[in-house]
């Protein structure tokens, strides 16, 4: 058990290459530290999506050395808001654990110009999620 009081979110979508890589890294850089960060695949891919690095490395975050990663009952377990994007039913359910399902487009297979549209909807939704769970600011 973590005596880490930072409240924990985890990103979940099939592959872990482009919609939760892209939210991890905002929510990483935007509460600066102030939230705990995981995200992960019920499939995860071998890399992340090169168009999802591209649009975010506009943004100045580089997601280049992230590696998708399964998603594991025990991530779930230990997270305080779990964010499902597109992952259906393959998400375990907890008593007790704040779910929410983003619907946004899939980038997989998309080029940049499709990829920043869905990086801005992401960017606004965690922004908003910062201001839920980090209401002083940090």
């Amino acid at each position: 058990m973590s005596t880490d009081t930072r409240p924990a979110v985890l990103f979940v979508c099939v592959h872990n290459a482009g919609r939760s890589q892209m939210a991890a890294a905002y929510l990483t850089r935007l509460s600066a530290g102030g939230i705990e960060v995981r995200s992960a695949g019920s499939e995860p891919a071998d890399q992340v999506n090169p168009a999802a690095v591209e649009a975010m490395l506009e943004e100045g975050i580089d997601i280049r050395r992230e590696t998708p990663t399964i998603l594991t009952t025990e991530a779930v377990k230990d997270a305080d808001v779990v964010i499902t994007m597109g992952c259906g039913d393959t998400c375990p359910i907890f008593p007790g654990k704040r779910y929410e399902d983003w619907e946004l487009e899939d980038p997989a297979g998309k080029g940049v110009d499709a990829v920043r549209p869905i990086r801005d909807d992401i960017k606004r939704r965690v922004e908003a999620l910062i201001a839920e769970l980090l209401p002083t600011g940090n």
